[in-house]
C-alpha cells in the first residue's frame, strides 16, 4: 500500500544487485571492479514497494521478510519500465480495489470517473453536463488530434496520422514507432503503481475487455506531457524505438511520476477528501463483511454462547 505520497521511501528501484537476508536484515550486495563488494541494508519496514530490474537476484528469505512487512515486490524492466510480475503481501489492504470495483460496477459512477479522467487531462469544466461516454470519447479524439496537428506543425513533418500495425511494423514512420515504444514504457510504470495499490489492472473505466484496461486509462493522463512530445522530437531518428526507450528512461524522474500516479488514482476512486491511514498488518490482517454494519473484526469467534 502506498498512501503516503510524500514519503521518499515509498518506492525503491534496484538492478544488478543480489538481495538476501542475513542475521541483521535484508541487504543488497553490489560488486564492481573499482570498489569491490559493497553491502547496503534496506529499511524494509519503511518501503511500500520495491521494483527489481534486470540483473537482480533475491532469496526466498528476503522475499518472506518483504511480505511480512507488507512490501510489494515488482519485477520490472530496466529503469522500472514494463512490469512483468508482482509479489503482493497478504496484508495489502483491499480498500482501493473495493472502491475501484464499486465505481466500475455502477454505470453512473463509472461515467463520473471517466469524466474526471478527461478533466484531469484537459482541464476542469471542459465536459458539458450530461455528456455520455460516446460523446466523451469523441471530445477526447478531437483534442488528441489537435495536439498531433500542433506538434506536426512545430516539427514540420506535414500531416500525421496515428497508426499501430504490428503486421507492418517496419514500414511505419519514425513518430509512430517512437510513440509505440514510449507508450509501452509508460504502461509498465503505471502497471507497477496500480499493483502496488492493490487495484485491478483489468477494470478500466474508459477502456474495456483487456487485462490492462485500467493501465491504459491511467497512462492516458500523462501521454500529452511525456510520450507524445518525445515521439515527435524523434521524427528524424534512424532508430526511433531504441531512441524513445533511452530518452524516456533518461528523462523520466521515476520517483516523482510514481507518487503522482498513486495520487491521481486515489483521487479518481475516492476523492481528494477521503484520507486513508494504512492499517498495521500485525494488528489486524483481515475484516469480515457485513451487509448491515460494514466491516467487522476478523480473527475472533462471533458465535453466541449456548
Amino acid at each position: 500500500m502506498l498512501p503516503r505520497i510524500a514519503d521518499s521511501l515509498s518506492f525503491l528501484y534496484l538492478d544488478i544487485v543480489r538481495i538476501h537476508q542475513d542475521d541483521t536484515g535484508v541487504c543488497t550486495e553490489v560488486t564492481s571492479e573499482r570498489r569491490g563488494t559493497e553491502k547496503v541494508y534496506l529499511p524494509t519496514a519503511a518501503l511500500g514497494c520495491v521494483l527489481l530490474g534486470p540483473g537482480t537476484s533475491i532469496t526466498a528469505r528476503a522475499l518472506a521478510t518483504f511480505a511480512r512487512h507488507g512490501t510489494t515486490v515488482l519485477i520490472t524492466g530496466a529503469g522500472g519500465v514494463r512490469c512483468y510480475a508482482a509479489a503482493l503481501p497478504d496484508s495489502l489492504t483491499t480498500t482501493w480495489l473495493e472502491r475501484q470495483t464499486r465505481a466500475w460496477a455502477d454505470d453512473t459512477r463509472r461515467l463520473a470517473v471517466a469524466t474526471a479522467m478527461y478533466e484531469k487531462r484537459f482541464g476542469e469544466a471542459t465536459v458539458p453536463p450530461g455528456t455520455a461516454l460516446a460523446q466523451l470519447r469523441g471530445l477526447e479524439g478531437q483534442r488528441v488530434k489537435a495536439h498531433y496537428r500542433v506538434l506536426a506543425q512545430q516539427y514540420k513533418i506535414g500531416r500525421f496520422r496515428r497508426a499501430y500495425d504490428p503486421a507492418s511494423w517496419d514500414t511505419q514512420d519514425p513518430v509512430n514507432l517512437a510513440l509505440s515504444a514510449a507508450n509501452t514504457c509508460l504502461y509498465g510504470i503505471v502497471h507497477a503503481a496500480i499493483l502496488a495499490l492493490g487495484c485491478s489492472a483489468a477494470l478500466g473505466f474508459v477502456h474495456n475487455g483487456n487485462q490492462q484496461a485500467f493501465v491504459y486509462d491511467i497512462a492516458d493522463l500523462y501521454k500529452a506531457d511525456l510520450t507524445i512530445p518525445l515521439a515527435f522530437s524523434l521524427n528524424t531518428s534512424t532508430n526511433p524505438e531504441a531512441a524513445a526507450r533511452r530518452s524516456f528512461r533518461d528523462g523520466l524522474r521515476l520517483f516523482k511520476l510514481l507518487p503522482r500516479i498513486v495520487t491521481d488514482i486515489q483521487e479518481l476512486l475516492g476523492g481528494p477528501e477521503s484520507a486513508y491511514d494504512i492499517p498495521d498488518p500485525e494488528e489486524q490482517l483481515v475484516d469480515l463483511w457485513d451487509p448491515i454494519s460494514g466491516p467487522v473484526p476478523g480473527g475472533m469467534n462471533h458465535g453466541t454462547d449456548a
